[in-house]
């Protein structure tokens, strides 16, 4: 996790080195101008960005393995297996067609938004048929518990 906080702060200053380049850049180009009016702030302000983002995303990290007190993950041991770093991510049900449901409720909702807006009542009924059969799968039929 180290060489992850590296990269992510490498790359904050990569952010601000190009950032300060591309404003002098634009400074030099347009001598005629003030320097206010010769910077390109739509770039200098992303490149900005760039930095801020890059800066928290390598401060998060960088807590976390504080946090972790510095113990190595799974993916920084040479000696570890792969199942070492599978997660426990949940309880999923390769058979069930309510997310499908779900997604065309979705699906017809934002289409009834932009070209007919009699459907959305229809997508908002979908929705709630669907998302009531997806938690309760489990309480009837073949899969019951």
């Amino acid at each position: 996790m180290r060489s992850n906080v590296a990269i992510w702060w490498l790359l904050s200053g990569f952010f601000a080195l190009m950032a300060v380049v591309y404003i002098v850049w634009n400074i030099l180009a347009h001598p005629d101008l003030p320097w206010y009016s010769a910077i390109e702030w739509a770039g200098a302000t992303a490149l900005t960005f760039g930095i801020f983002m890059a800066g928290f995303v390598a401060f998060y990290i960088q807590m976390v393995h504080k946090g972790q007190r510095g113990i190595a993950l799974s993916e920084d041991r040479d000696d570890a297996d792969i199942d070492d770093g599978d997660a426990e991510i949940g309880e999923f049900s390769p058979w069930s067609w309510w997310p499908l449901v779900l997604a065309a409720s979705a699906a017809i909702g934002i289409i009834s938004l932009a070209v007919a807006q009699f459907l959305f009542p229809v997508a908002i009924m979908i929705f709630a048929v669907a998302i009531v059969g997806w938690v309760y799968e489990y309480y009837r039929g073949y899969f019951a518990r």
